[in-house]
């Protein structure tokens, strides 16, 4: 399973994000951040995932329960999402 944030490194909603996905990670939710804006690499990871589901960052995919989040969230809709919880998208 991975857990993958796709974010822009100067995007205002992923900036918002960053203090609540460090927290997770420093939980030891193991959430691994793809920079797409300045890398290809990354940005070619996302599409597949995101394909009809969110057109822009931050996107949020558990690659294990195919739950995934389009912008911001709060803390429990991300900690659902983690956990491979169902959650509204």
């Amino acid at each position: 399973m991975a857990l993958y944030e796709f974010y822009g490194d100067t995007c205002s909603h992923c900036i918002k994000m960053m203090p609540l996905v460090d927290k997770l990670i420093e939980e030891g939710i193991k959430i691994e951040k793809k920079e797409v804006w300045k890398s290809e690499e990354n940005a070619a990871l996302m599409a597949p995932f995101a394909d009809g589901k969110c057109p822009g960052v931050p996107f949020f995919m558990n690659t294990d329960s195919k739950q995934w989040i389009c912008g911001e969230a709060d803390e429990d809709a991300l900690r659902k999402w983690a956990a491979g919880d169902t959650i509204e998208n």
